[in-house]
């Protein structure tokens, strides 16, 4: 066999090597993807009762209720178009606030309720440190540039 012909077998082979080990690693992993839904997405094609799931919106204000036990806690998670009720067992972020951005992992229960596993509170973009909070843009703008030489 010609050597152009070797690279050319060799290539072909080498391909499907590839796309082999593709299909492979997509097939095993095709149960272990959480997939992420927004509240008016989960009410309008809930998933199934024990598929592992994101659920990701805004903490509805008012909506943060604590049990007597101190641990489980019930929120409503909104996006502006639909609710979803949500139940947490543990220790909650300290970001964790009515008006926050939060995603919850978990899966959805047959009553309609998110019943989460995790939570991972969201801050807002506006950051700013607790030793500059209460000075002004110029004061701010001065300890960072003395900090910065």
């Amino acid at each position: 066999m010609k050597p152009k012909h070797q690279r050319l077998v060799l290539l072909v082979i080498a391909l499907i090597a590839l796309i082999g080990a593709g299909l492979l690693a997509a097939w095993a992993l095709r149960n272990q993807a959480s997939y992420f839904y927004v509240p008016s997405e989960i009410v309008a094609h809930p998933p199934e009762a024990d598929r592992a799931v994101r659920l990701g919106g805004m903490v509805q204000a008012g909506s943060i209720k604590t049990d007597p036990d101190g641990v489980t806690i019930h929120f409503m998670v909104g996006d502006g178009k639909a609710n979803v009720p949500v139940v947490y067992a543990g220790i909650v972020p300290s970001l964790f606030v009515e008006g926050s951005g939060v995603v919850a992992e978990g899966r959805m229960g047959k009553d309609g309720t998110f019943v989460a596993d995790n939570l991972l509170a969201k801050h807002d973009e506006n950051y700013v440190p607790r030793e500059l909070k209460d000075m002004s843009g110029a004061q701010a703008k001065a300890v960072v540039s003395e900090t910065s030489q």
